[in-house]
């Protein structure tokens, strides 16, 4: 049974679906003005093992997610590097997407861009004046909190201090100042602004969200995923926004992911704490060690990021490529040992079970590792036999289908192996090792995996370090 903690009732929750089998799930997506950092990246590894898990389940699923191309970020620095708007804008799309792809974070089913809405963003507006949930000052558009009477619910604010009338005018804004926020702004000079029907002028960040959500997956959605420093004010102001307009349920689950931190400190540039994904790629440390130790943590736990995690997480992952190294190279006497043969049986459902307790990854990191460790145990003592290879591997490829850090399976690929395994000499390896520091120098990311996976097919394993990388022949 799926569980999960829903912000909005403050339980757990079994999750049941508005239409059974389907699943309409809505990201915040990331506001495009400069390079994604790790804390972004760990809301959206969440959101791709739960949409994986969802769909490994069994539920069909539309997922949407936005990037935000207008706001007031996007523009100060577009201003400020002295480009238009949307060139600017879409040079760091593209980046967040090369990046999700290093991640091995699957695209949703639709991304959608803000500036290709703003019309249906300005009709929403309309149809709120006609409603009169808003008011007009000095050609700007405000949503008036105080004739929503649910407003608080999800993150539940206290809202005995608002001062009727009070306004705020940026996009974001303190955590208790509850005030009436800005649907459409009037032009400025020197900012791109649309004509539309409430006249020119731009949207407002939270009027973006509930367009776009609403407009590609209806007016209540099953899902809604985000960090969890928007839960208030930007989701709670979408559910203002869009029950206003409908009088329904805006999203039926809400799931919010939790902070990381930095060597147990709050990141910061000041603090030389501040890391992208470029950042880190750059001092040597691999996309799959990093999407690891991002998920290993259950999202709802605030996560300590740290360089030593890292090398711990490389090492984690060279544990598994090992385990699977030995399933495959070694000659096991035939037959089948019952008890791994038990074990491999069981761990579908356990694993299974780990998900489904709200997403609980470390837990299902668990389950894998206790197999893994009582089969080396028993390849150790003689007991493995042939037998229960393909049930071990299966257990493996399903545990990767989730968690998506070691290369695809080379099962069934044995033709490929043996052409290419111990035909690699030292100054060979060290060549390839060149070619991929060269190929990751030139950003050229797809081509130095695809090198690192050559050398393990080869039987070399490489361990990204801050010095460097290092390698040896597995045994």
């Amino acid at each position: 049974m799926l569980r999960f903690q829903n912000t909005l009732s403050g339980k757990v929750e079994e999750f049941v679906p508005l239409t059974k089998g389907q699943v309409r799930m809505y990201t915040c997506g990331p506001t495009v003005y400069d390079f994604a950092h790790i804390g972004n990246f760990r809301t959206f590894v969440f959101c791709d093992i739960l949409r994986r898990h969802l769909r490994l389940s069994g539920y069909q699923l539309l997922h949407v997610m936005n990037l935000t191309d207008v706001d007031d970020k996007t523009i100060n620095n577009s201003r400020a590097a002295g480009l238009p708007l949307a060139e600017y804008t879409q040079r760091y799309s593209e980046a967040f997407l090369e990046d999700c792809q290093r991640l091995q974070i699957e695209r949703p089913e639709k991304i959608v861009r803000a500036t290709d809405h703003i019309q249906d963003m300005a009709h929403t507006i309309r149809l709120l004046e006609e409603k009169g949930f808003t008011y007009r000052r000095d050609n700007s558009i405000y949503y008036s909190i105080e004739k929503f009477p649910g407003y608080g619910k999800l993150s539940k604010i206290d809202l005995s201090g608002i001062r009727s009338g009070a306004r705020v005018d940026q996009d974001e804004y303190a955590k208790a100042d509850a005030r009436d926020f800005v649907l459409w702004k009037a032009p400025k000079p020197d900012e791109p602004f649309w004509e539309t029907e409430v006249g020119p002028g731009r949207p407002g960040w939270h009027i973006e969200c509930s367009v776009m959500a609403t407009k590609y997956l209806g007016d209540t959605l099953d899902i809604h995923v985000g960090g969890t420093d928007l839960a208030f004010p930007h989701h709670e102001n979408e559910i203002a926004q869009a029950e206003a307009l409908t009088g329904k349920t805006f999203s039926r689950y809400w799931l919010h992911c939790e902070h990381l931190v930095v060597e147990g400190q709050k990141m910061s540039k000041s603090l030389g704490n501040f890391y992208t994904l470029r950042d880190l790629l750059g001092k040597g440390y691999s996309a799959a060690a990093i999407r690891y130790l991002l998920a290993a943590v259950p999202y709802r736990k605030q996560l300590n990021f740290t360089m030593d995690g890292l090398r711990q997480a490389a090492a984690s992952i060279e544990r598994l490529e090992n385990f699977r190294f030995r399933m495959t190279t070694m000659p096991f006497p035939e037959g089948e040992n019952v008890e791994i043969a038990a074990k491999a049986a069981a761990f579908p459902e356990a694993f299974q079970n780990a998900l489904d307790d709200d997403l609980n990854t470390a837990q299902a990191m668990g389950v894998l590792f206790e197999l893994v460790r009582d089969a080396n145990t028993s390849i150790d003592a003689g007991q493995f036999r042939k037998g229960n290879i393909t049930a071990i591997l299966k257990c493996l490829d399903r545990w990767n289908e989730i968690f998506q850090v070691l290369p695809a399976s080379e099962a069934g690929n044995e033709t490929d192996k043996k052409t290419v395994e111990g035909t690699l000499s030292d100054t060979d390896v060290e060549q390839k090792l060149q070619d991929r520091r060269n190929a990751r120098k030139a950003r050229d990311f797809a081509l130095a995996d695809r090198i690192r996976d050559e050398l393990i097919a080869a039987g070399i394993l490489v361990e990204d370090t801050a010095e460097g990388a290092r390698w040896r022949r597995k045994s």
